[in-house]
């Protein structure tokens, strides 16, 4: 069994253990939820605080002398090395919901001939809800299938126009085949759509190499933009001179400040921006991407896993047979958490809570606990899963005060 002094020895020699002192994080803070809302970093504050000074010394003319306007591209290509994507390919705006609104609506439009969505049935229930509504409003007749993601191939016919899927399973950290499944999905003369909500900033992926199509993702998670950090768009090259924006606005209009009434959409990737970007909130994201800049998502991901291989194996030496560990212990196919299946699991994220150990709870059963290699330390790994050791044996998790369900668990 690994020690807590092997922990700490483990954290000298770690090559991005620095990389903790950018965050503003609470002595003794164990935090696990990184993967719902990542902390706040000192450059998000400072970029915030530098854009506040803009705005109060320029007023208007911060769009100008600032480039406030070409943020939301800006922002993209510092995103694109995350996924594999190329410059140009990528524009943060609007909300991940919103994003795959547009992106399912213009994917559909490629497949005129083509009337069934197919979609995970445990994908992230918004998605699902995104998908049901676009269909409604697409202009003809479209069917939303939820499947078993593992029966695919069963499901792919000449009916299919796309396939949304979620690259990292928000339950269970089960991390999919981008490659392969794109592929099967192309083989099938359908179009893919990616969600990558669990993804981005917590594991390297290759959108280009995949071949995707399209891809949405949020910046309020793993990349730590804040709450509700605006979202971005990919779209692959060759397909945004064919692509439609559904939702267009003036500021992806050719030229927004002739105020034309007819639309026409600009070139590139930017005809995908409806309206004005928030700007104090695309700061918050610029600030927290410096954080990223001063390693690799290779080290990143490297620490990832050792972070939550060492959690599985303490978890599971020190409470056998008390809880299911539903994340896949095939690297290839782990996300960056780790979900433990209990019937009593809210009780237990909540003693854990009080005891300043935050992880969440995802219904039925799930007990789930982010590891964002960033500012978590393998000593945090030990510590945490020594409080689950106490909960445990104390029954800390069926007091009366966790009988009931917080709004937000």
């Amino acid at each position: 069994m690994t020690t807590r002094e092997e922990c700490l020895e483990l954290d000298s020699i770690d090559p991005i253990a620095s990389l903790r002192s950018e965050f503003s994080l609470a002595d003794g803070e164990l935090y696990l939820d990184g993967n719902s809302l990542g902390p706040i970093s000192k450059s998000a504050r400072a970029a915030v605080d530098r854009v506040l000074g803009e705005w109060q010394g320029e007023l208007i003319r911060s769009w100008n002398l600032f480039g406030w306007m070409d943020t939301p591209l800006k922002l993209g290509d510092r995103i694109a090395p995350f996924i594999g994507a190329k410059a140009g390919e990528i524009v943060v705006a609007d909300t991940l919901t919103f994003a795959i609104a547009k992106l399912t609506l213009a994917a559909l439009e490629q497949r005129p001939d083509r009337h069934v969505i197919l979609t995970d049935e445990m994908n992230f229930h918004t998605d699902i809800y995104i998908l049901d509504a676009v269909a409604n409003y697409a202009g003809r007749p479209i069917t939303v299938k939820t499947i078993n993601r593992n029966e695919l191939a069963q499901h792919l016919n000449e009916e299919v126009a796309l396939v949304e899927f979620t690259h990292v399973d928000f339950r269970t950290g089960e991390a999919l085949d981008l490659a392969g499944i794109t592929r099967q999905v192309h083989d099938a003369g359908a179009l893919m759509l990616w969600d990558f909500a669990h993804t981005t900033g917590a594991m390297p992926v290759d959108v280009t190499a995949a071949n995707v199509d399209f891809a949405a993702g949020c910046g309020y998670k793993y990349l730590n933009g804040g709450p509700g950090s605006p979202a971005y768009m990919y779209v692959r090259t060759d397909w945004q001179d064919k692509v439609n924006n559904p939702l267009p606005g003036w500021l992806g209009h050719a030229r927004p400040f002739d105020f034309e009434i007819t639309y026409e959409a600009t070139k590139g990737i930017r005809k995908f921006v409806t309206s004005s970007p928030s700007i104090l909130a695309l700061a918050a994201l610029d600030g927290a991407l410096e954080v990223f800049e001063k390693t690799t998502m290779t080290e990143v991901r490297k620490k990832s896993l050792a972070l939550t291989d060492l959690f599985i194996e303490l978890v599971e030496e020190r409470l056998p047979g008390q809880f299911n560990v539903v994340t896949p212990r095939d690297h290839a196919k782990r996300g960056s958490q780790v979900a433990l299946a209990h019937p009593e699991a809210y009780g237990i994220v909540q003693a854990l809570i009080k005891r300043g150990v935050t992880g969440d709870f995802r219904a039925p059963d799930i007990a789930r606990f982010g590891f964002t290699p960033l500012y978590l330390r393998y000593v945090d790994v030990y510590d945490s899963v020594e409080h689950l050791v106490q909960v445990m044996e104390n029954s800390e998790h069926q007091a009366d005060e966790f009988k009931v369900r917080n709004a937000v668990t």
